[in-house]
């Protein structure tokens, strides 16, 4: 196996007043492609700055990121947008549907923004694959907390990432409904081969996963 991504002495500070605030400070670790990566750490810790670094959706004040073999800050905006589109998903504590599109809409919209022709029958397995067929066609408005999230982990595999992000995926969903998302998304996993970062303060979920990584203050420990 090798490195899919790889963080190199990454710092994170930022400008408060006239003071610096250093959020994330000189974390290093490695991930294998397939593996699980849980991100955990109190409130304020720099678990969620992590992630984003680790995406390119935000840029460190020193450190690398190497995701599959490609040096992320070495990229512009644009080639690092592009890169995610390629091997990222994502899926967020707060779900993130468009609102005016339906559950099958959605779940098609990473496929049509690489112009995959079949994008329907494709997302369509990928609602059968979370249990979701019979509410393909309902709103998010419609749909209860555990079930858009079920429609955003299908969103986020259906291109069938080499990557997936999770921010706190279960934080908006009570305990039983959190639960069934957990193994739902470590199925996932296990059967695409993906690799899993996610970020958690949920201890039982972080145990699920095949590392941990604790933040405490920005450090890793």
């Amino acid at each position: 196996m090798s490195s899919i991504l790889q963080a190199i002495q990454l710092t994170k500070q930022v400008l408060n007043g006239n003071q610096t605030l250093t959020i994330l400070n000189d974390v290093s670790f490695s991930i294998e492609a397939g593996e699980s990566l849980a991100i955990v750490g109190a409130s304020g810790s720099g678990k969620s700055t992590l992630l984003g670094l680790l995406a390119g959706l935000d840029v460190p004040s020193s450190g690398k990121v190497i995701m599959n073999g490609t040096s992320l800050f070495a990229l512009d905006e644009d080639d690092r947008a592009k890169l995610r589109g390629e091997l990222a998903g994502f899926v967020f504590q707060s779900f993130q549907l468009l609102p005016a599109l339906n559950a099958l809409e959605n779940v098609m919209l990473p496929l049509e923004l690489r112009g995959v022709s079949a994008a329907r029958p494709r997302a369509a397995e990928a609602l059968k694959l979370v249990g979701l067929s019979d509410r393909a066609h309902h709103l998010p408005k419609h749909l209860s907390g555990g079930e858009q999230q079920r429609v955003a982990l299908a969103r986020a595999f259906v291109t069938q990432p080499k990557i997936l992000f999770a921010d706190e995926p279960t934080g908006n969903l009570d305990a039983a409904t959190g639960s069934q998302v957990i193994e739902l998304m470590l199925e996932l996993n296990l059967a695409q081969g993906t690799t899993l970062v996610l970020v958690t303060h949920d201890e039982a979920l972080a145990r699920r996963c095949g590392k941990q990584l604790r933040l405490v203050s920005g450090k890793s420990v």
